[in-house]
């Protein structure tokens, strides 16, 4: 039972003081495309790690360094939490050319267009200029940036989210199995954004479909989370993820024209069928090649397992 209430008091807390703060800022006028957004944005990401401290340390006085596998020991599922991602991305970019009103867009010509409703000619002149002048194409600028910012900057927020998820939750969950855990936990996640979705985040084209797209790709994405926490015993691996994905993201559709943000992009259709296709790889991975079945055993047990030497 005591379990069952930090749960719902970790909940009640992290949707409570999310929701009033998107609630907030939308009611004083706010715009999310506006650098206000931004703010939000960042500051919301750091919610989920303040209801666990109220929780964890305020109230039950626990050690959460140790308790939700807040570790810095590096191992090799640490260079897989950063390289992953931007696998994903470059998979829903080659994805999104098979569809129909999609085309291959090396001046990036596409995601320039995306830009016209936000930016005036001259900007959108000066931003042209500036990639003609590159010494490289701008996507490999951005991957290396974007795997700089994943173990940097965007590692920090990602980890105010990921130790209320795969640090706090998945304690919780321990006794269920990794799929279980990890659709629960991938809900809740999803529904955790529905404010910030239907102010325009990640699908600003259709924000009220939006909602279930981002709850089905949270509910995706949330199986390699848990696995990378698990085989690293660290969820500072899981940030590095999150924080990787959030800076490598844009790289899906930098070359292509076309499509919208349900189909394309990570968070669209061509990104759920990358995921797919890598959970599918790692599944295989886990059963037959290091046949130490994380994903077919219960958390805690899946835990132990990662300890084990093949």
């Amino acid at each position: 039972m005591k379990k069952l209430n930090k749960t719902t008091l970790f909940l009640i807390l992290t949707f409570v003081i999310s929701f009033s703060a998107a609630g907030i800022f939308r009611l004083s006028g706010g715009q999310y495309q506006k650098p206000g957004g931004m703010i939000l944005s960042v500051c919301y990401m750091f919610i989920p790690m303040i209801s666990v401290l109220i929780v964890e340390k305020l109230i039950h006085k626990e050690n959460i360094r140790s308790e939700l596998h807040v570790s810095f020991k590096i191992n090799p599922w640490f260079f897989v939490a950063w390289f992953i991602t931007p696998v994903i991305s470059f998979g829903a970019f080659g994805i999104s050319l098979l569809f129909a009103d999609v085309t291959y867009s090396p001046d990036m010509a596409g995601i320039i267009a995306r830009f016209e409703s936000m930016l005036n000619p001259e900007q959108i002149e000066k931003i042209k200029d500036s990639l003609e002048t590159l010494p490289v194409h701008p996507v490999w600028l951005a991957l290396g940036e974007g795997l700089i910012a994943g173990i940097t900057i965007n590692a920090v927020a990602g980890f105010g989210e990921e130790l209320g998820w795969r640090g706090f939750l998945l304690k919780q969950f321990e006794n269920m199995s990794f799929f279980k855990a990890s659709i629960i936990i991938g809900f809740i996640w999803g529904i955790w954004h529905a404010p910030i979705i239907l102010m325009g985040h990640n699908y600003p084209q259709h924000p009220q479909i939006g909602v279930l797209m981002m709850t089905t790709w949270c509910i995706l994405l949330t199986p390699l989370f848990v696995y990378i926490t698990i085989r690293s015993r660290s969820v500072i691996a899981a940030a590095i993820t999150h924080g990787t994905l959030n800076a490598t993201a844009g790289i899906a559709i930098m070359l292509i024209a076309g499509g919208n943000d349900l189909t394309v992009g990570v968070t669209g259709l061509a990104g759920f069928l990358s995921l797919i296709i890598i959970l599918t790889v790692l599944f295989i991975y886990d059963t037959l090649i290091s046949r130490k079945n994380i994903m077919t055993n219960k958390i805690s047990h899946s835990f132990n397992l990662s300890t084990e030497t093949k």
